[in-house]
């Protein structure tokens, strides 16, 4: 048995506010794209949102310094831990997440950061959202490390350079479209 799980933040700024109707789009979107995150393969588990229904948060939510404020004290971004690589992966670039991925730049400023970052942690250790911060600039001002990675420059959960298995990442696909396909 593994470990280590596989930590992985997700952030961007909206190009208006977010109520804004130019974001609808996107908001249409997010209940779904995180119904199906939560039942892909791999998935373990997300962090939710304070004073909102759902999981639980893990820890108050901050943001990195690259946030810019638009007069709703919000902005997207996401909390996870995954089994491995290859599953998020699988998730992030099939389905309705690769469809939304296509509508970014409608919704999205063109970020002069990553817009996601990995790491791994302990099995038992659930990554707080400023855990996730610090991992996240550290990716910007330093680029790919052990300590915190992408899916182009990325480590295995004893800190060596590794590729991800492409026939994994198919075969989760396969698996995902499968569960998406099934009658609720």
């Amino acid at each position: 048995m593994k470990s280590k799980r596989l930590a992985l933040y997700t952030f961007g700024i909206f190009r208006a506010p977010a109520s804004d109707p130019v974001n609808q789009g996107f908001h249409d979107r997010n209940d779904r794209n995180f119904l199906i995150a939560e039942t892909s393969e791999g998935f373990i588990a997300r962090s939710g949102y304070e004073e909102e229904a759902g999981p639980e948060s893990w820890g108050t939510q901050v943001f990195p310094r690259f946030y810019r404020e638009q007069g709703d004290g919000w902005t997207p971004s996401t909390l996870s831990l995954w089994k491995d690589l290859a599953s998020p992966m699988a998730f992030t670039y099939a389905g309705i997440h690769m469809e939304a991925m296509r509508h970014g730049r409608e919704w999205f400023l063109k970020p002069a950061w990553p817009p996601y970052v990995l790491w791994w942690v302990d099995w038992d250790h659930k990554p707080a959202w400023g855990e996730a911060v610090v991992r996240h600039e550290f990716l910007h001002d330093h680029k790919a490390s052990p300590f915190a990675f992408d899916f182009k420059t990325c480590f295995d959960e004893d800190g060596r350079p590794t590729a991800i298995d492409s026939q994994m990442v198919k075969q989760n696909m396969r698996l995902n479209e499968r569960r998406q396909q099934q009658p609720s």
